[in-house]
């Protein structure tokens, strides 16, 4: 029988020291409140006299044994009796066991009190630093100035992207005084700055790539019918967009009504086919079929048919009624094919133009042509700089 006495400042440092000296088969077999000796204990605060045992056949040295052999007998006394007896021995020392769960639960619910005031402590810094924050917000909307107000009102109700807006404004800062009055004209200068338009003839093979409904197919019998009826091109159509229903019989409706030779391409090997057969064509225009810039497989597919051509003149077609969240995931799925340059379509089913500019913004691409209406050849366009700033800023609009 082991039996040693353990001098603790709470029963969780008791409990820790006799399972890690004496084992988890040791008992307490009593505790109570004492002091230190001398003077300093005092004024020091209570500590617990633990004393507790173990049955054991060899004892550690690093054990110091209580030799008092009236304590050791009543232990091996109290272990040997049946639990029921080992029960009622137990109860008769000075501080029962259920004293110890008590304790625990005291220093437990202590524990969870300091828990508690420090998550306090740290949610009203949170909320100090969120009202800093907005003060600080506040400030710099009271130090803007009119001009600033004016412009960035303009650029809102225009549908200019937030991330646009902010760079104008930045930028008008940079190069003019807040108190310059003619701010409209200024912003201006910086939206020319913006746009870039490829004003070059088409010749050899161009093609049209985009995401579905951005009407690419319309897009492209206007391009045909203005080469060759307008500029008498000799024009070659093709077209890989067998997935829409009716996009095969659209366009080559348009080329019979224009007399313009049509082939419907399907794998590589008619593509090979296509371009041999129309080698002696001054302009060959290939359609292609609408796909989600989200979908990397089939941006992989389309690849395959546009490094097969063997041109540099490709371009994205993207419609100005795209939402401001979508222009950039549609712009950055396009990027491996290599588009030149964009063709915005559908100004006439918008009465804001603010996403011609976001458009130009982002790709940093120059802008070929603008369609604006339904009608084949007439309404495909190239507008001038002065034209797309106006329609940007509400000033003039597609009638």
């Amino acid at each position: 029988m082991l039996i040693k006495r353990y001098i603790v400042n709470n029963m969780n440092e008791a409990m820790v020291r006799i399972r890690y000296e004496l084992g988890s088969n040791a008992i307490i077999i009593s505790q109570r409140k004492v002091r230190k000796p001398g003077i300093k204990g005092l004024f020091a605060s209570k500590m617990i006299e633990v004393t507790a045992a173990v049955e054991n056949s060899e004892k550690p040295q690093s054990l110091n044994v209580n030799k008092n052999n009236a304590l050791q007998n009543k232990v091996q006394e109290i272990l040997k009796n049946k639990p029921v007896q080992r029960k009622s021995e137990v109860s008769n020392i000075e501080v029962p066991k259920q004293r110890t769960v008590i304790e625990e639960k005291k220093e437990a619910s202590a524990f969870k009190k300091d828990n508690i005031e420090t998550s306090e402590l740290i949610k009203e810094m949170k909320d100090m630093k969120n009202i800093i924050e907005k003060m600080a917000h506040k400030e710099d909307i009271i130090e803007i100035s009119e001009s600033e107000k004016q412009i960035t009102k303009i650029l809102e109700d225009n549908d200019y992207d937030n991330d646009v807006i902010q760079w104008m404004v930045a930028e008008y800062k940079n190069k003019f005084d807040d108190n310059d009055e003619n701010y409209i004209d200024n912003l201006k200068s910086i939206i020319r700055d913006k746009i870039d338009i490829e004003n070059v003839e088409i010749n050899g093979k161009m093609i049209l790539v985009g995401p579905t409904g951005v009407g690419k197919t319309t897009t492209i019998a206007k391009l045909a019918g203005k080469l060759a009826l307008i500029d008498k091109k000799k024009v070659g159509l093709i077209t890989i967009d067998t997935y829409r229903i009716g996009a095969v019989e659209q366009l080559k409706t348009y080329a019979e009504i224009m007399n313009i030779p049509f082939k419907v391409v399907i794998t590589l090997k008619d593509m090979d086919e296509a371009m041999e057969e129309f080698k002696d064509c001054d302009v060959i225009l290939i359609d292609t079929t609408g796909r989600s810039s989200k979908n990397t497989m089939q941006i992989s597919e389309l690849r395959a048919f546009v490094d097969k051509v063997k041109t540099d003149n490709i371009s994205l077609v993207i419609s100005s009624t795209t939402k401001n969240r979508d222009i950039e995931p549609i712009i950055n799925g396009f990027k491996s094919l290599n588009y030149r340059n964009v063709i915005i379509t559908k100004l006439d089913e918008t009465t804001v133009y603010g996403s011609i500019i976001n458009i130009l913004f982002k790709c940093n691409k120059p802008v070929k042509f603008f369609t604006i209406g339904q009608n084949v050849p007439d309404d495909i366009k190239l507008l001038s700089k002065e034209k797309i700033i106006d329609l940007s800023l509400g000033e003039d609009n597609i009638c």
